[in-house]
């Protein structure tokens, strides 16, 4: 019954998603263009992919290119309820990392609970990815840093100095992940970045 009646106003879920192209990253750094979780999101999405790819190719590896696409294009979902906490605030000591912790999982549970009971099932092991996804979460969380260290080189690209520390943060983050995909995009794919659209031509 109070399913029901619950398909009578209609599920959520959806509509709360579209709501990630309101939610601003980098919210203690002056941008020369404002960066939102979507378009951070679908970015991430597509570098996971390119590293699975990569460990597949030429590691030996054996992890699905498309499930990294996915579990890097949910990866932020959260932050439609919580909003982006700023990293330095984020991450201050391990009490308030674990309270923030806490409060995402919440948020996880509430988007969860604008589905359909039928649906639950497949959306939480996307938004809670379980022990058995590691080896992907781990491409993922460097694909995140890849994303971060991108936008850093194109606001230094816009002449703003704002991100030159967070660009060498960020290198070095990657660096300890130990992840030899991650590397290989760095080497032969990040330059690009740093080109006009001409000299990628």
């Amino acid at each position: 019954m109070e399913q029901e009646a619950q398909s009578m106003k209609g599920y959520h879920f959806y509509a709360m998603l579209s709501r990630m192209k309101y939610i601003n990253r980098w919210g203690l750094m002056r941008n020369t263009r404002e960066e939102n979780i979507c378009e951070h999101s679908l970015e991430v999405a597509m570098i996971a992919h390119s590293l699975a790819v990569l460990k597949n190719q030429r590691f030996g590896g054996k992890v699905n290119p498309e499930r990294a696409a996915l579990l890097g294009m949910f990866h932020d979902a959260a932050e439609i309820i919580t909003g982006d906490l700023p990293t330095p605030v984020k991450y201050f000591n391990s009490e308030i990392r674990a309270a923030y912790q806490e409060v995402e999982n919440m948020a996880k549970d509430r988007l969860l609970s604008m589905l359909p009971e039928d649906l639950r099932p497949v959306y939480e092991p996307l938004l809670s990815p379980g022990e058995e996804e590691q080896e992907i979460l781990h491409l993922v969380k460097a694909a995140d840093k890849i994303s971060a260290l991108i936008k850093c080189i194109e606001e230094k690209s816009m002449g703003n100095a704002e991100f030159c520390q967070a660009e060498l943060a960020l290198r070095e983050a990657v660096s300890r992940l130990r992840c030899p995909e991650a590397d290989c995009f760095l080497n032969e794919f990040l330059p690009s970045y740093s080109l006009t659209l001409d000299e990628q031509e």
